[in-house]
């Protein structure tokens, strides 16, 4: 079975003065495609904060996929993509990239993404946006591709190319 952490970056959330929608529709999402979610949790944008919650799901808990949602913007407190690439040992730009190329069909302000994705150990670490809307948009079409690599990732599958 997949697993799936989930990491809500949000300062007001995190003091309880905003109710999060994107870490539920996260949740809603990927158990439908069957992964099960070992961790959630929300916290503040603290770039030290983030990067020990990722730290935390990728080395002890070993989540095969942890979801950040929120901080990936242009705001001076937006340090999550800092945080992921502080702890991510390879770069997996193709994700961001598809999810920028789909966001970009429906607003320019797309481009503003900061997000970053990346490989640590035996998980795969991906920034979605903040807002729900752009969360389902991007999920729709990474998740399938992302159970694939985690396949690969783990040994689970080795080949790529179709026969």
């Amino acid at each position: 079975m997949r697993t799936v952490g989930i990491l809500i970056a949000s300062d007001q959330g995190s003091k309880g003065l905003r109710i999060d929608a994107s870490g539920v529709l996260i949740r809603q999402m990927v158990e439908e495609k069957g992964y099960q979610v070992v961790h959630e949790v929300m916290v503040s944008d603290d770039l030290p904060i983030l990067r020990d919650a990722m730290l935390h799901m990728a080395d002890t808990l070993k989540c095969h996929l942890i979801l950040t949602t929120g901080g990936t913007g242009f705001s001076k407190r937006d340090n999550t993509p800092e945080a992921t690439v502080q702890v991510i040992e390879r770069p997996c730009p193709g994700i961001v990239e598809a999810m920028r190329w789909i966001s970009f069909q429906k607003t320019p302000k797309a481009m503003l993404s900061r997000a970053a994705a990346g490989i640590r150990g035996d998980s795969i670490i991906v920034n979605l946006p903040g807002s729900p809307k752009a969360v389902r948009e991007c999920l729709e079409v990474i998740l399938e591709p992302l159970a694939h690599g985690i396949d690969i990732l783990v040994g689970d599958a080795n080949e790529c190319a179709s026969k």
